[in-house]
This record gives C-alpha cells, sequence and structure tokens, in this order.
C-alpha cells in the first residue's frame, strides 16, 4: 500500500481518486511515499527517507525544495493550468476595478452620512471624482503567455482591448491557444513602452525577480496600471509605491498584501485570491492527484518541474523505474546489468531534463534482488524502484 501525507486540506474530490485499497491517505500518515499540499513552505521540513514524489495542487513551486529532491531523484508535480481560469477572472475584475476607479468609489460611498436625499446630493456632488475610462481602445500587457498568461491576453481582446505579449519561452502548444491578434513585443522594455495596463504571468526566480523595478516604471505611461497575481517579489513594491506617490502610475493591484501596500490609496492588494475558488481548488487537486498515482503505480511522470516528461503504457510482467544523473553510458550500465542476468527487455525509454535522466525498463519478467540492488549502486543513480504488474 502505498503512503500519502496531505501538508494542507486538499479538495476531497481530488484525494478520492486515491483507490483506499492500494493507498493510504491523510495528515498524519508517517513514511509517506507521497507528499500533496498547497501552500506549506516544505524547505524546513525533514525529508522523508521513503518519500518517492511530491505534488502541488497549484502552479508554482516556491515553497518546495525542488533542488534538494532532485539530487534524491523525487519528481515534483505542479497543477498547471487547473487554476488558469480563477486567476484569469481576478485579472478582469482588476481591470474593471482600476479603469472605474471602485476602490476609492467604494470607499467614499462607505463614509457618506446623513439622510438619503443628503446622501444622493453628495453622490452627485462628489462621483465627479472617481470618473474612470473605458477598456477598448486600450492596450494591455501580457508578460508570460503560458496556461493562464494566454487566456488573460484572448480575454482583453474580447473585451477590445489591444493586447501585446512577451514571453521567450512561449511553447508551440502555448503559441497554438494564444489568438493570432496578440502583437509580440520582444522584450519586456519594449512591451512596457506601449501599455495602459500590464498583467504579470511567470513564476519567481532570479530572472524575474524584481522584473518592474524604478527603472522599468520609467518607461511605462503615467497612466498605466499594473497587475501582479502571479507571484510576491515580481513587482519592486517599494519602487511602485514611489511612483504612485510622485504621480508616475495610475495604479496597482496585487495578491500579496504588505504594510508597504495595504493601506495605501492607489493599491488594491488582495488576500492571495487568484486561485481560490472552488473549481479552481477542486482542478489542482484532481490533477495533481492523477499525477502522483500514475508516478507511483506505474512510473509515468507527466508535469513535473523537475523531471522530463515519460508517459510509457505497461508492457511487461515488471517495470524498473531510475532517475539518474544524466552522464554518459548511464543507460549501457543499467541495459549491461540486466542483459548478464539473461532477463529481456520489452521496452526502455530514456529521457533528460537539464543534469537529470529518467529511464523506463518493462521487463518479460521480475527483476531479482541482486540485479535491483547492482543498478542502484551504479554511480549517478538516485533512485530506483521495481513496479510489479
Amino acid at each position: 500500500m502505498f503512503r500519502v501525507q496531505t501538508l494542507n486540506q486538499i479538495s476531497p474530490l481530488g484525494l478520492a481518486r486515491f483507490d483506499r485499497d492500494r493507498f493510504l491517505v491523510g495528515p498524519d500518515v508517517t513514511d509517506p511515499d507521497a507528499i500533496i499540499l498547497r501552500s506549506f513552505k516544505m524547505h524546513d521540513l525533514a525529508l522523508p527517507p521513503t518519500l518517492k514524489a511530491v505534488g502541488r495542487a497549484g502552479a508554482g513551486v516556491n515553497n518546495i525544495p525542488v533542488a534538494a529532491l532532485s539530487a534524491r531523484g523525487i519528481p515534483v508535480f505542479n497543477a498547471p493550468g487547473a487554476n488558469a481560469n480563477a486567476v484569469k477572472e481576478l485579472v478582469v475584475a482588476g481591470l474593471l476595478i482600476a479603469a472605474r476607479n471602485l476602490r476609492g468609489a467604494w470607499e467614499f460611498a462607505e463614509r457618506l452620512e446623513g439622510t438619503d436625499a443628503e446622501i444622493n446630493k453628495a453622490v452627485e456632488a462628489g462621483k465627479k471624482a472617481y470618473a474612470g475610462f473605458e477598456l477598448p481602445g486600450r492596450t494591455l500587457g501580457v508578460v508570460g503567455l503560458g496556461a493562464i498568461g494566454h487566456m488573460v491576453a484572448n480575454i482583453g481582446l474580447r473585451l477590445g482591448m489591444q493586447v501585446v505579449g512577451f514571453d521567450p519561452s512561449l511553447t508551440v502548444e502555448g503559441a497554438w491557444q494564444l489568438s493570432a491578434e496578440v502583437r509580440k513585443a520582444s522584450s519586456v522594455d519594449e512591451l512596457l513602452k506601449q501599455v495602459d495596463f500590464v498583467s504579470f504571468h511567470v513564476p519567481l526566480m532570479d530572472a524575474t525577480r524584481h522584473m518592474i523595478n524604478a527603472a522599468r516604471l520609467a518607461l511605462m505611461k503615467p497612466t498605466a496600471t499594473i497587475l501582479n497575481f502571479a507571484r510576491e517579489g515580481i513587482v519592486d513594491d517599494a519602487a511602485v509605491v514611489a511612483a504612485l506617490d510622485a504621480g508616475r502610475l495610475h495604479a496597482y493591484l496585487c495578491d500579496f498584501p504588505s504594510n508597504q501596500l495595504k493601506s495605501h490609496a492607489k493599491v488594491l492588494a488582495l488576500p492571495h485570491l487568484g486561485a481560490s475558488t472552488q473549481e479552481a481548488e477542486d482542478n489542482c487537486a484532481i490533477m495533481v492527484v492523477d499525477e502522483v498515482r500514475d508516478f507511483l503505480a506505474h512510473g509515468n511522470v507527466r508535469n513535473s518541474v523537475n523531471f522530463p516528461e515519460v508517459v510509457v503504457p505497461r508492457e511487461g510482467d515488471c517495470r524498473l523505474v531510475v532517475a539518474n544523473a544524466n552522464v554518459p553510458n548511464m543507460v549501457g550500465q543499467i541495459s549491461t546489468a540486466m542483459a548478464r542476468a539473461g532477463l529481456n527487455i520489452h521496452n526502455l525509454v530514456n529521457k533528460s531534463r537539464g543534469d537529470l535522466a529518467y529511464t523506463l525498463v518493462d521487463l518479460d519478467s521480475a527483476l531479482p534482488d541482486a540485479v535491483y540492488a547492482q543498478i542502484a549502486g551504479i554511480a549517478g543513480v538516485m533512485s530506483v524502484r521495481r513496479i510489479a504488474a
């Protein structure tokens, strides 16, 4: 039986996809084969020696020690695109809130006092201060055109906006999903010079940290609005506040409150609501449970942030899966150990991703303990498993 520990509340619709005859699942499970989590910070968690997989019911993995897990040959799975619609809808809300000055207008209305007649008179006198503008014809910039970004770009077009996008890592699949009407920028700087709104949909890494800083804010129109529903740290909050105070930026909307942001009149900081819909939580849990279950039961790898994609139908009595350093002659050593034992290889797949490689072998007979130990002892092998039919 596989043991799966949950470090956060995970949607029951997702967890129900674990066959309880084969999987023991819950927060109190010890010696887990897999861990499933949402926002729990794993960096200070001692990694159990039994651990074989980690699943993040969401897209970002900043809360997971991916490098340490990779060194042990442990895949990290996520759920790209499962929360895309939820984030897209929040971006649309942000566009409308900023364009129509809804935060200030709401607060103005809340402060009104007196009789209804007096309130009506105050409304007519005060509403001019909150006059906004409409979205059609305005330019929306989208940085990152993946599962969420391409949806934001496409909905911007349907709102009548001009849309320009930037993504140096745009995949062929992503390009197919993106409307041909989205203009492509050659750099972030080129995009920022054009936009009335810019929305970020990139992971947080060294290359994206403080992607919006004082120098880039100076490139933008003073009437522009920044939306960050991706990751805290992509925008330099201090630089944004300085630009807002100086009248060089219209508004900033984000999902990451701080003391610097939460009370600023031109900032709307939400409590990390991007994926906080029941539908998104269900979709993320279903996707990541399916990935972890398939890996534990069959060794297949889908949507891993550190392993190559390897999905192979079962074709033998025994399946061997090996995570190893991506170095020469590794496959040769693995296959030689099995050939010397007289084992017939029915199918063998080896793929690599950076410094890590993953080898999947289907055998026509069981793998003897001695051969298993020999393969596990090869220099560069990080992890090895036998999976019976």
